[in-house]
């Protein structure tokens, strides 16, 4: 039986766990006995509208938007073109621009923001609404698409052109806080490519291929916590910059300088970083926070000395990579391919490594012993 947990639309409080049983039609009925409302249409996270129990899964979060269920044989329509009893979806006319979403994107994402308040109440904009219904604000358009791309879907897509700064005040502006941190540190890695023969050659590309860093020089900046997600980074000189928290999942770091670099917490499942450079880097987070390197290409790659507690290793790969010296304290290896790996001076005390290919590798002037159980291969 699946169980998934109910809000009422706009609102992340005071949910209401339920078990998933008969048609579509079943679940509303229960959501409306349990929230206390007349249950209308069941929504995602994203907003999107939910019209097949199949689509359901355990321990789902969903929202229940109030109102008469939408019949097509009975269309009545709003001058947009939306039936009217979806009253999650809402239209902006943001400068003159319309922009239509759904009333729990503009506030799940940042619940504590300045529009997630403006829209978490029906009609609390009162007689703010243009000839067709649409809310009034008198802000940028052209600066608003990309912040709300970001609370429909938590990426950062900013096309060619667009002024960093311009969404970032709009950001600000809206309290939009974790998208203007973001923004902050993406100006200040451009702000400090002056050292590149080209800035052509640079520029920040937010698409949803990944930003493009190729040959840039990063060594010593601040990048906690951005997103570097399918960016592009081989090459780059990040010798000694702070990745903390930072997510490099499937980045592209092949042939990339990262000595000395701070990657606690840091993400890089299926990252590529074969034959880079990580001698002496840390990802030791002391709060507890682990460094997941699930499914990484780190052929060849050179980690001596690196702290490694922890850290998530799980079907990487790590033929002829070299990690002498390293701290792997209860590091998770169950799967790696450790073939040829020099693992010379290491500590693996409790460290898994379960099902790992360790055909050829130096487990020479261990610190600690290697117990059998460890490895089954």
């Amino acid at each position: 039986m699946r169980r998934v947990t109910l809000f009422v639309n706009g609102t992340s409080k005071n949910g209401k766990v339920v078990a998933v049983y008969g048609t579509l039609a079943d679940l509303l009925s229960v959501a409306s006995n349990k929230l206390g409302i007349k249950a209308c249409n069941l929504y995602n996270g994203k907003g999107g509208l939910i019209d097949d129990i199949a689509l359901i899964r355990d321990d789902d979060v969903l929202y229940v938007s109030e109102g008469d269920p939408f019949d097509p044989q009975n269309d009545v329509r709003t001058t947009y073109g939306l039936p009217r009893a979806h009253t999650d979806w809402l239209t902006l006319n943001i400068g003159g621009r319309l922009f239509t979403t759904t009333r729990s994107t503009l506030v799940s994402k940042e619940p504590e923001s300045m529009l997630a308040h403006m829209f978490r109440e029906k009609d609390v904009w009162g007689n703010k609404q243009d000839e067709r219904g649409a809310y009034l604000i008198d802000r940028s358009p052209e600066y608003f698409e990309p912040i709300l791309n970001y609370l429909r879907h938590g990426q950062l897509i900013i096309n060619e052109g667009i002024n960093l700064l311009g969404v970032l005040e709009e950001a600000r502006f809206f309290g939009i806080e974790q998208l203007a941190d973001q923004l902050e540190v993406a100006i200040k890695v451009m702000n400090s490519w002056t050292t590149l023969p080209s800035l052509d050659n640079a520029l920040l590309n937010f698409r949803c291929s990944g930003l493009n860093f190729s040959g840039a020089d990063l060594s010593r900046l601040d990048l906690r916590y951005i997103n570097f997600k399918m960016a592009n980074l081989s090459r780059c000189n990040l010798t000694h910059a702070n990745l903390c928290c930072s997510n490099l999942e499937r980045a592209d770091l092949s042939g990339a300088n990262l000595d000395g670099a701070n990657l606690q917490g840091v993400k890089m499942l299926c990252s590529n970083a074969e034959g880079a450079s990580l001698k002496g880097c840390n990802f030791e987070d002391p709060s507890g926070l682990k460094a997941n390197l699930e499914g990484a290409n780190l052929k060849g790659v050179d980690m001596e000395g690196s702290q490694m507690t922890g850290i998530n290793l799980r079907v990487a790969t790590l033929k002829n990579a070299k990690l002498k010296n390293c701290n792997l304290r209860g590091a998770t290896l169950a799967g790696t391919d450790l073939e040829n790996c020099d693992l010379s001076g290491c500590d693996l005390q409790e460290a898994n490594l379960r099902g790992s290919n360790v055909k050829g590798a130096i487990f020479e002037e261990m610190l600690t012993a290697l117990h059998m159980s460890q490895s089954v291969r």
